[in-house]
């Protein structure tokens, strides 16, 4: 018998594990939310659309339009005590079909989100070797690299591993323990590198780009852009918050627990944002480069470092291995709990069934980058196709059908509210009417129906 912490399901068949502390929670479920979403992706999408104007709009989002359906997730999952497809189930029979939706949408991410969990290992591994060659165009390295076929798999199953071992190990001894230990050790690099970052000489600058808005920024799609990043950083919309929900003591109010996590989120987003901005505006590079703001224009900033660069390269992207590794274990589990109730299999086997699937997909989405940089379906290569089917279409979807059943069907604003009127009256307003019709704007911009 597991020594982890267990309370019978609804079914009352299969003993459920529960999280030891509310810290463990927010710690595990921290981590969910805070990966590439924040360090990898934030920083380029705000640099593309205007920097303070951008993060404003971003923080309004979070804590209104976002706020429903993280707490939406956490509640279905805390009062069924059951993963996604069989929550949903438990709604209505027929909505098993969102779950396994939100299900088939974390295995597709897995797919690509390894990949680039790979190329974070490489970077870790050539400035702890010091082989990264000096003075090199790193837009070129960093393509070589990835359109090469042996070592980014190679290093996509060596994340795949590293991130199933700790699901395979159980909530509290795998996931738990290795989020109170992670998450830390996170934030102690994230601020390290904040301080090294304002010393800089164009920190001036980079704090007045992430803190002086410029409202001639603002626009539908910077709008738009602002809630899909919010909602992409949350990891709402693929059943990871119903799965960490599920695990979550019947005491736990919801709502201090969800604004507890959006705060920490915004934080460390923001954070990324005092990171990274000061080092760019300090060596003239492009605020807004875009996915190779991480791999292409940070490597030029530690080369160019007059002090320990290759060091701070080092606890750079170990940090961004851990944020990964954080968000990639929820991403698993997911998975595997559902795997695990409906099909009634062990955790081991649950997590080598989908560990399995994961590796498959990988082949793939790292050879997009070469060997099948030309097979494409709709002009997109199959790590883009995963990237923008899962991103546009089904996360806005699951989240969408999410609001809907939530605030029609499930509708349990008494219960999380604890009979506040003022918040019962939000939560309706947003539920019902705000958040699903931002996300049906949302997703039908991301099938080109409405252009911007």
């Amino acid at each position: 018998m597991s020594n982890e912490t267990q309370v019978k399901s609804q079914q009352g068949q299969a003993a459920r594990p529960e999280w030891t502390s509310h810290m463990g929670f927010i710690l595990a479920t921290l981590g969910s939310a805070v990966g590439l979403g924040n360090i990898w992706r934030f920083p380029y999408i705000m640099g593309k659309y205007g920097g303070a104007a951008f993060l404003l709009v971003y923080m309004v989002l979070m804590c209104t339009a976002c706020a429903i359906p993280l707490i939406c997730e956490l509640f279905i999952g805390k009062k069924f005590k059951l993963a996604t497809v069989l929550a949903y189930q438990s709604i209505k029979p027929q909505f098993k079909y969102i779950g396994w939706m939100q299900v088939y949408t974390v295995i597709i991410i897995s797919g690509f989100y390894f990949v680039v969990g790979g190329w974070i290992i490489h970077y870790i591994l050539v400035y702890l070797t010091n082989t990264i060659p000096h003075g090199i165009n790193y837009s070129a390295y960093f393509g070589n690299f990835a359109a090469e076929t042996t070592r980014p798999l190679v290093y996509a199953f060596l994340f795949l591993i590293a991130s199933a071992i700790f699901p395979y190990r159980g909530v509290n001894k795998g996931i738990e323990n290795a989020s109170k230990i992670m998450m830390p050790l996170f934030l102690i690099m994230l601020v390290f590198l904040v301080i090294v970052a304002q010393t800089l000489p164009g920190a001036r600058e980079g704090l007045e780009f992430v803190f002086k808005p410029d409202f001639s920024k603002f626009n539908a799609e910077m709008f738009l852009v602002a809630f899909g990043q919010a909602l992409f950083s949350l990891s709402v919309g693929i059943g990871a918050l119903i799965t960490y929900g599920s695990y979550l003591g019947k005491d736990t109010n919801l709502v201090e627990s969800s604004y507890t996590l959006i705060f920490g989120e915004t934080l460390i987003a923001v954070s990324a944002g005092l990171m990274i901005f000061p080092a760019v505006f300090s060596y003239g590079l492009n605020p807004g480069e875009g996915p190779g703001l991480v791999f292409v224009t940070l490597p030029q900033v530690f080369e160019q470092l007059p002090v320990a660069g290759n060091i701070f390269a080092i606890i750079f992207f170990i940090l961004l291995f851990f944020a990964a590794l954080t968000s990639a274990i929820s991403i698993l589990e997911a998975a595997i709990a559902s795997f695990r109730e409906v099909y009634k299999m062990s955790r081991q086997k649950a997590t080598l069934i989908v560990s399995a699937i994961s590796a498959v997909l990988v082949v793939p989405c790292s050879l997009s980058f070469g060997l099948m940089k030309d097979f494409k379906v709709w002009g997109k290569t199959v790590f883009d196709l995963f990237d923008f089917s899962t991103s546009s279409i089904l996360m806005p979807l699951s989240t969408l059908l999410l609001c809907l059943v939530a605030g029609w069907v499930l509708r349990p604003s008494d219960e999380i509210v604890n009979g506040n009127k003022i918040l019962y009256f939000l939560f309706n307003v947003l539920a019902k009417y705000v958040t699903p019709i931002l996300l049906l704007v949302s997703l039908l911009c991301g099938l080109g129906i409405i252009k911007l």
